[in-house]
């Protein structure tokens, strides 16, 4: 039976390993082939076919868009499914990936479910997800034969009676919340949120990093927080954010949107969370410190961090939702 092939697109190595834990833990043999930009996934499809593409927007060489309106030029690729998995929530990117012919949109921050949800839904129009299942069920019962066998040493295992076990109630079908929707938005595309309040004077605690006066906001899966930038660097950037009833947890995937004074252009700088820390040396402390690391390689992005720190003022980014 021929194998599933996906192609992962991203300059971020930190996000494609994500995709690929995610793919791996719940595609079990599924094959997976990756490519730093468009320009080398370009050339990965020009030598070989795949069931499924995953792609960020922004990258050096070649964008996902671009690579998009390539992949629909050509003739026995046409019908691959592509979807987006960019932090540009944007209704008018959204409109825009589809009239290029997206086949769905994954924003990030982005969980488990909500990509496997959309990884599912590709490979069943492609009609490739019973195939793969099928083959996946094959695989794992031929790999227990073995085991069995290996343990045995060779010898058939002895057959005993096994009790009828009692029924139980069949499980109830969790439902995963699908990111867009069947509409052509984003779950990262929200309301605007409140800004936050002045928090308590600190001292800067990145090292290597320029202070940077203003406010930004922070996106993790499913939670926003507005947060006030105190240090910036090429590498990280130290918020302030208000305590609520979810905080910010270590390693969590997240979008630090940062807007620029001068031109009102915005930077969605896709990051994880290093550290976690209160303001004050108490159990009810209102503020918390996050530092935020960056993970992407895009020089225009780098290029835009750069032109905050000289400037030293970030304002926030709120996107109103439709």
């Amino acid at each position: 039976m021929a194998k599933v092939n996906v192609l992962v697109v991203d300059d971020a190595p930190f996000i494609r390993d994500l995709v690929k834990k995610a793919l791996r833990s719940y595609f079990p043999g599924l094959q997976i082939e990756e490519a730093t930009n468009g320009r080398k996934a370009q050339q990965l499809l020009s030598r070989a076919s795949f069931d499924l593409i995953l792609c960020d927007w922004e990258m050096p060489e070649m964008s996902g868009l671009e690579l998009l309106e390539w992949v629909r030029a050509q003739p026995d690729k046409s019908k691959v499914p592509f979807v987006m998995v960019t932090s540009r929530g944007d209704k008018d990117n959204v409109v825009q990936a589809i009239q290029a012919g997206v086949s769905d949109y994954v924003g990030k921050p982005f969980t488990n479910e909500q990509l496997i949800a959309k990884v599912k839904k590709a490979l069943h129009r492609a009609g490739k997800l019973s195939e793969f299942q099928q083959r996946s069920k094959q695989t794992s019962e031929g790999t227990a034969k073995d085991s069995v066998s290996a343990l045995m040493g060779g010898r058939a295992p002895e057959k005993k009676p096994v009790a009828a076990p009692a029924p139980s109630a069949a499980p109830g079908a969790g439902s995963i919340a699908a990111l867009t929707g069947g509409a052509a938005t984003s779950s990262a595309v929200a309301t605007t949120p409140a800004r936050a309040a002045a928090p308590p004077a600190t001292a800067a605690g990145t090292k290597g990093s320029s202070p940077v006066r203003g406010q930004a906001q922070l996106r993790l899966a499913g939670e926003q927080f507005a947060c006030v930038v105190k240090t910036l660097s090429l590498r990280d950037a130290l918020v302030v954010v208000r305590r609520g009833e979810r905080m910010p947890q270590v390693f969590e995937v997240g979008v630090l949107d940062l807007e620029q004074d001068s031109d009102q252009s915005v930077a969605r700088i896709n990051g994880y969370i290093h550290a976690v820390a209160a303001m004050e040396p108490k159990v009810d402390c209102e503020w918390l410190k996050v530092t935020v690391k960056f993970v992407d390689q895009d020089p225009e992005k780098l290029e835009y961090l750069s032109r905050l720190i000289a400037s030293g003022t970030a304002q926030s980014h709120y996107s109103p939702s439709a």
